[in-house]
């Protein structure tokens, strides 16, 4: 299992393309050889992995540092095929799933905040 957010994204991301994956083969068989069950089931699959890695994105893009436009790339990457498994690698490739140590505040560590405020 997992350790870090890093370790948690990149679990999510791929498993969310190997559930297109399936997605789109159990739309051949639907379409191709008339047998619908398969879309049924991987459509289940496909939403519950898909609703994973938007809340996954949503948990590690403030401890991870990320900027709102990475955060929004992450998102948009689940919309195509296959594509989470590339925005993972590119975020890889330039250092965006380590965690940096900072005196800064988190984002969700700011919203805290800012809801005991109005509290």
């Amino acid at each position: 299992m997992p350790r870090t957010h890093a370790g948690w994204f990149r679990l999510v991301a791929i498993a969310e393309a190997l559930s297109w994956v399936g997605l789109l083969v159990a739309m051949a068989f639907k379409y191709g050889l008339d047998m619908p069950l398969g879309v049924t089931v991987m459509g289940s699959v496909h939403g519950a992995v898909f609703t994973a890695y938007v809340v996954t994105c949503l948990v590690v893009f403030s401890p991870l540092r990320w900027r709102f436009w990475v955060l929004v790339l992450a998102l948009a990457a689940s919309v195509p095929p296959l594509v989470t498994v590339w925005f993972e690698r590119w975020a890889d490739r330039r250092g965006l799933l380590t965690e940096r140590d900072s005196d800064e505040p988190t984002f969700w560590t700011r919203v805290g905040h800012v809801l005991r405020e109005l509290n």
